[in-house]
Formats: structure tokens, C-alpha cells, sequence
């Protein structure tokens, strides 16, 4: 690709950050500013579902040194987010043109600097919309925030139930309570599936076996190639994780349980999504272990579950 083309754009590691990039990665597109998308090989297939652009995929175990060599002379621009490999590579390969946040990118790494952040209370996809604005792009069009077209409708009164987070044990709602809900919904009829994820303790696993043989099971293992799975369910109730992002992208309707995360600040995209938490003095504490004696989890009744689950 000719350096003539553009702009590389660096994408977050993060699958919550990815899905808050979004409706700026698609404006971004629109406006013909950028040429190229650089990301986790992990990532690969959910930006196929938001971008046509040509993809630079680098792996957990390249270094910025490598990526840097293959990047050599075929971009004149760059934007980053973040400190780590990309803002790195970047900089090595000469790139000459190098924007990103300067709040999270070391000053050496960058040639344009970008004072962007979310404000005080304010959802963090406002980190990505005010990078476009400042940029001179609009992120405007409803079509920028929603959900990817998988071409999979969701099946009438299916639920998928997530216990696990790879955020942490801080973040998962106790095991009985789960049960009790996933009890709850297939006396009012819905049908159960039950979603394992990395990092979760196998929560997931252990809840299957506990609803017994009329719930289905699926390891949401690699996340990106578990959106059709995530599509197909009409309702996601799921612990504040990576899924319930990925599953709001796919087009399902989600109910978060949040513990220790500010809600305000993380929830997944979209107005259709429900947030349960318990509000309790030390939270958020943002902590994936918890310090005291977990009440933000413990003190969280199904009855407010399910309430939300009738709103959705």
C-alpha cells in the first residue's frame, strides 16, 4: 500500500475499548481519513463486522521491532489510543505523522499530541467521538452506533446467562444467585443457554450442570468467533465483562450485573441495555479483587435481576 493512502488507525486492546471505538472507527471511515486498521490477531474477525479497511494484524507475542519492519514506508499518518506495541511500532517505523492521546501515550512516541478525554460523568465512547471531532469528523449518524448486521435474528424467547468475567472475582455475582435466576426464567418459559468464558473460574460450566440437561452450553471462546452465538439469543444477562459488550455489538439486548465498575462510565452501547448494580459506599473501587467482603455482589437480589429482565 502506498504511504499515499492515509492513515493508520491503531485500535484498542481492550474488547470493552474496541467496542467504544466503534461508531468513531466507522465515522473515521466515512471520511475517508484512515486506510488501514492495526489490531490483535484475536480482534481480526469482529472489526471485519465494522470495517471493510485493510487490517496490519499483529499477535501477543510480536514485537514493536518486527511490526515496525512491516510497516516500513506504507503510511504517512498514524492515531493511537494507547501506550503499548502499536504507539511503539509506530514510532519506530518512522511513521511521520503520529496522533494520539496524550494523556496515554508517552509524549517521544507521538508527533501530534491530541488533548482528548472523556469528561467527569461521562460514558468513556466520548474519548473516541472527541478524537473525531478534533479531527474535524462527525460522529452524528445513528447508523455509527448500532449494532453489527450478522444477518442472524434473534430467536423469540432466548436467554444466555454469563457468570463469569475475565475482569475479575470481584465482578461475578455468586454462583447461587445465578441459579436461582436461570429457575426463575424457565418457569416463565424462556430458554437457557449458558456462556463459559476465559478467566471466569468456570462459573459458567458449573451453572449448566446445575440448571440441568434442558440448558445448553457453549465455551464464548475466541469471543470473536462466538458473536453469531451471542446474536441469536434474544437476551444476554451476563457479569460485567468482555461478553456483554460483544453481545450488545451482536445485536442481542443485555442486562449487566455491575459490581465494582462505575456503570456510567463502562456500560455496553446502546440505550436498550439494562444496568443492575447495588449501590453500596465503596464502589466503584474499579478493583478486580475485592478488599473487603464483596456486598456489592452479595447484596444484589435476584428480585432486581428480573425486574430489569421484564423491562428489557
Amino acid at each position: 500500500m502506498s504511504a499515499q493512502q492515509g492513515m493508520l488507525l491503531g485500535l484498542p486492546e481492550r474488547w470493552d475499548e474496541a467496542c467504544f471505538a466503534v461508531p468513531a472507527v466507522r465515522a473515521l471511515e466515512k471520511s475517508g481519513l484512515i486506510g488501514g486498521l492495526a489490531l490483535r490477531k484475536e480482534q481480526a474477525e469482529f472489526w471485519r463486522t465494522v470495517s471493510g479497511l485493510p487490517q496490519v494484524v499483529f499477535s501477543e507475542k510480536t514485537q514493536a521491532g518486527k511490526l515496525a519492519m512491516d510497516l516500513l514506508g506504507e503510511w504517512e499518518a498514524s492515531l493511537v489510543w494507547e501506550d503499548g506495541i502499536l504507539a511503539k511500532a509506530f514510532a519506530k517505523a518512522g511513521i511521520a505523522r503520529r496522533l494520539g492521546s496524550e494523556k496515554s501515550v508517552p509524549r517521544r512516541l507521538l508527533t501530534n499530541p491530541l488533548d482528548i478525554a472523556e469528561g467527569a460523568g461521562e460514558h468513556r465512547v466520548r474519548l473516541y467521538i472527541n478524537t473525531c471531532e478534533q479531527m474535524g469528523v462527525a460522529v452524528d449518524r445513528p447508523e455509527y452506533f448500532m449494532p453489527a448486521d450478522l444477518g442472524i435474528t434473534p430467536e423469540p424467547g432466548t436467554v444466555l446467562l454469563c457468570p463469569g468475567s475475565d475482569f475479575g472475582a470481584s465482578h461475578e455475582w455468586p454462583l447461587e444467585r445465578w441459579q436461582e435466576l436461570g429457575e426463575a426464567l424457565r418457569a416463565e418459559g424462556r430458554r437457557i443457554t449458558v456462556a463459559g468464558v476465559d478467566g471466569g473460574r468456570g462459573l459458567g460450566k458449573i451453572l449448566a450442570e446445575r440448571l440441568g440437561i434442558e440448558t445448553g452450553y457453549f465455551d464464548a471462546e475466541p469471543l470473536a468467533e462466538a458473536l453469531p452465538l451471542l446474536a441469536v439469543h434474544e437476551l444476554t444477562v451476563a457479569a460485567d465483562g468482555s461478553l456483554p459488550h460483544l453481545a450488545a455489538h451482536a445485536g442481542s439486548t443485555c442486562v449487566t450485573l455491575f459490581g465494582p465498575n462505575d456503570a456510567v462510565w463502562k456500560r455496553p452501547l446502546g440505550k436498550r441495555h439494562k444496568v443492575v448494580k447495588r449501590h453500596v459506599e465503596c464502589a466503584p473501587c474499579l478493583s478486580a479483587k475485592c478488599l473487603f467482603d464483596g456486598r456489592c455482589q452479595t447484596e444484589l437480589e435476584v428480585a432486581r435481576v428480573m425486574v430489569a429482565i421484564r423491562e428489557s
